[in-house]
């Protein structure tokens, strides 16, 4: 059994003992997602990113991440491969010849 895979069943065991399967659907797992970016993000607002509180970071990343997988889950993506075919596609679209050390979006290189 991989991590991954391991993850999402302690996630999913958690949701189940819960009855909280009624409120995980696409929808609500993305919008849950973003807020939870959002509380991620807020945790740098007007500050030098050095000065975060890596406690809390740990904490938002850790609700990003769970929902991110239980969103996976419930279309029944393989998180592997999914995240490895966009960094495929990625390759493709930033050659390391036009897009090392730079920042621009693939169109612009």
């Amino acid at each position: 059994m991989s991590d991954i895979t391991e993850i999402i069943e302690a996630l999913v065991n958690f949701r189940d003992e819960r009855d909280w399967s009624q409120f995980h659907n696409p929808k609500d797992l993305a919008i849950a997602l973003n807020l939870e970016s959002s509380e991620l993000l807020e945790l740098f607002l007007w500050k030098e990113a050095k000065d975060a509180d890596i406690s809390k970071v740990k904490e938002e990343l850790a609700d990003v991440l769970s929902f991110a997988l239980l969103l996976a889950d419930k279309y029944e993506l393989d998180v592997k491969q999914i995240v490895l075919d966009k960094i495929e596609a990625n390759n493709e679209k930033y050659p390391i010849d036009k897009a090392k050390g730079t920042a621009k979006k693939y169109n612009e290189l």
